[in-house]
C-alpha cells in the first residue's frame, strides 16, 4: 500500500502528533508499505531542521510560520503536485487544522481516499485561553472541525470521550483508533539501569516517593493542580518537559525538581525513576504519557475526564480524581505514598503494564491498515 501522510506537526517538534506519525511510519516500513510525508518545514536558521527522510521515507517540507511556539504549515497547491507524483492509495491526515485542510481538499480533487486523525481538542484550548469570548470561538472551532472532517472518508478518534465529542458535533463517518506504546523502551526493567538508579538517588536521596509528571508545560495542561502535591509528606515532585509555563511553575513549586525536556532512553529512565505518575489535564483526547507510565509499571493518577477514562480502571491500575473538586488529586495520591504503599504501587503497576502490552504500535498499525481499507472501500463506492 502507498500511504501519503499530511501532518500538522513533525520533527524536530516533539508532541503527541509527531510521535504518532513517526511510529506509524516505522511500522509501515517494517510491514513493507510505501509512504510519503508532507509536513511543516523549519527556517534555514533553525538549529534543528525538519529531516528530509524518516524511516527511509521522503519528507516534503512546506513553508511554515511560528504560532505560539508551534510551526504552522502554510497550505499551497504544491501538495497536489507532490501527491500527483507519488500516487498514493490512501491519504492519512494527522490532526488536520490548517495544512491538513489543504491535504484533504487535494485528496478529494485527485480522487484519493482519505483518513483524518482527530487528535487535538482545539475548542477546549480556545475556550480556556480566550476568556469571555471563548465559548463563541469554541463553537466556531467546532464548526470548522466539522467542515474539515466532512471532507474525509473516515475520521478516527483516539478515545471513547473524543468519539462522543465528534458525534455530539455531527462529525460524520467516525470510528475509534487508539495509540500504541513502545513497551520495550518503557519497561520496569529500566529501573535496573545504573543511570536510572543514579537519577533515582539524586531525586530521592532519603527514599522519598517520587511523584512524576511528563508533558508540555503550558496552561492547557492545567499544571496548577500540582500545587496540591507540593507539601505531600515523604514525597518529591519531579517534572519532565518544557514550555511557556515553566518559570511560573518553578515559582509555584519551589520544592519540585524540573528535569527539562527528555526523549528516547533518557525519557524512559525518567519514568523508571518515578514511583507514581500524575497527570493533570482535562482536555486530553487520549493521554500517551499515561500509557508510557503504565508500560513502565507505574500506578497512574489522572482526572476522570477525557482520554484517561479509557486508560485507567480505578483500583486496578491507578486512580481517577474529580478535577472539579479542590484537594481531590492530593487525596488520590496519598494512599500511594510511603514505604507502606510499596506493595500497592507494585500491584497497580503490574496490572497497568499487563493492560498496555496489547497496545503495541505494530498491533495499532494493523488496525490502522484496516481503517485505510475501509476508507478506500467507501471512496470507491462513492465514486461508483
Amino acid at each position: 500500500m502507498r500511504v501519503a501522510i499530511v501532518t500538522e506537526s513533525f520533527l524536530p517538534a516533539l508532541n503527541g502528533v509527531t510521535t504518532s506519525v513517526c511510529k506509524v511510519l516505522e511500522c509501515l516500513r517494517a510491514k513493507g508499505h510505501e509512504a510519503l510525508v508532507v509536513a511543516p518545514g523549519t527556517s534555514p536558521w533553525s538549529p534543528t531542521m525538519t529531516p528530509e527522510h524518516y524511516a527511509g521515507f521522503p519528507v516534503h517540507s512546506v513553508t511554515s510560520v511560528p504560532v505560539r511556539q508551534f510551526r504552522v504549515g502554510l497550505p499551497s497547491y504544491e501538495i497536489e503536485t507532490v501527491l500527483h507524483r507519488f500516487r498514493p492509495d490512501v491519504m492519512h491526515v494527522a490532526s488536520p487544522f490548517v495544512l491538513g485542510v489543504r491535504g484533504l481538499t487535494a485528496a478529494r480533487a485527485l480522487g484519493i481516499p482519505s483518513v483524518a486523525i482527530y487528535q487535538t481538542d482545539m475548542p477546549s484550548y480556545i475556550r480556556q485561553h480566550l476568556g469571555l469570548a471563548g465559548d463563541l470561538t469554541a463553537r466556531a472551532a467546532w464548526r470548522w472541525i466539522r467542515r474539515i472532517h466532512q471532507q474525509a472518508d473516515l475520521t478516527l478518534a483516539p478515545s471513547s470521550a473524543a468519539l462522543a465529542d465528534l458525534a455530539e458535533h455531527n462529525v460524520p463517518r467516525i470510528a475509534l483508533w487508539g495509540r500504541g506504546v513502545d513497551s520495550d523502551l518503557f519497561t520496569p526493567e529500566r529501573r535496573e539501569d545504573p543511570r536510572t538508579q543514579e537519577l533515582r538517588a539524586r531525586l530521592a536521596p532519603r527514599g522519598e516517593t517520587v511523584l512524576g509528571y511528563v508533558g508540555r508545560l503550558a496552561p492547557e495542561k492545567e499544571l496548577h493542580r500540582l500545587v496540591e502535591l507540593a507539601r505531600t509528606p515523604d514525597a518529591r515532585l519531579v517534572i519532565v518537559g518544557e514550555g511557556p509555563s515553566r518559570e511560573a511553575l518553578e515559582a509555584q513549586l519551589p520544592g519540585a525538581v524540573f528535569l527539562g525536556r527528555r526523549e528516547g532512553i533518557e525519557l524512559a529512565r525518567a519514568y523508571a525513576a518515578f514511583d507514581v505518575f500524575v497527570h493533570t489535564g482535562t482536555r486530553e483526547t487520549f493521554g500517551q504519557t499515561l500509557q508510557e507510565a503504565a508500560a513502565t509499571g507505574l500506578p497512574v493518577v489522572a482526572p476522570a475526564r477525557g482520554g484517561p477514562l479509557d486508560l485507567i480502571t480505578p483500583g486496578l491500575d491507578g486512580s481517577l480524581f474529580d478535577p472539579d473538586r479542590q484537594g481531590a488529586l492530593a487525596e488520590a495520591v496519598a494512599p500511594l505514598v510511603g514505604a507502606a504503599a510499596q506493595d500497592l504501587r507494585r500491584q497497580l503497576g503490574e496490572a497497568g503494564r499487563e493492560r498496555v502490552l496489547a497496545r503495541s504500535w505494530p498491533a495499532l498499525v494493523d488496525q490502522l491498515l484496516d481503517h485505510y481499507a475501509l476508507a478506500m472501500g467507501r471512496a470507491s463506492t462513492t465514486a461508483a
